[in-house]
């Protein structure tokens, strides 16, 4: 099971990796259009980003319940948990979104806003990294 605990962990640290990425993509695409300069190859980046983040994310889950069946589901930490790893899915889809917006040549929002939005994921991450290593309750 430590194994699956491994894998788990690396799928995550790539995955967060990607979600903590992608949105520093929508700042330069969204400025660097401003700014009149070609921002195809930030498309490209952005969608290879999106499927290798989203490939990590479909380990990360699934390997996330191997262990929960593994060890059993346990104490009120797991499922708070859990709410904010459906948060962390709610963001990546929200990125989806903004990603397909940019592929049509239509991003919406200014470079503040993706700053700010980049934001989001560590108020997401924090208290899941904080409910598995304290277990509070």
């Amino acid at each position: 099971m430590l194994w699956v605990k491994v894998f788990h962990i690396l799928a995550m640290t790539s995955w967060m990796a990607g979600i903590f990425y992608l949105p520093r993509i929508f700042v330069h695409y969204v400025e660097g259009r401003e700014a009149g300069q070609d921002v195809t190859r930030l498309c490209i980046m952005a969608r290879k980003l999106y499927g290798f983040m989203t490939i990590m994310a479909a380990f990360t889950l699934g390997l996330g319940l191997w262990l929960w069946f593994g060890w059993g589901i346990s104490g009120g930490w797991l499922h708070a948990k859990l709410l904010f790893v459906a948060l962390l899915i709610g963001y990546h889809l929200w990125c989806r979104r903004y990603l397909k917006q940019m592929q049509q040549d239509g991003l919406s929002g200014s470079g503040r806003f993706f700053r700010l939005f980049n934001e989001l994921p560590l108020l997401i991450f924090v208290p899941i990294l904080i409910f598995v290593v304290v277990k509070p309750f």
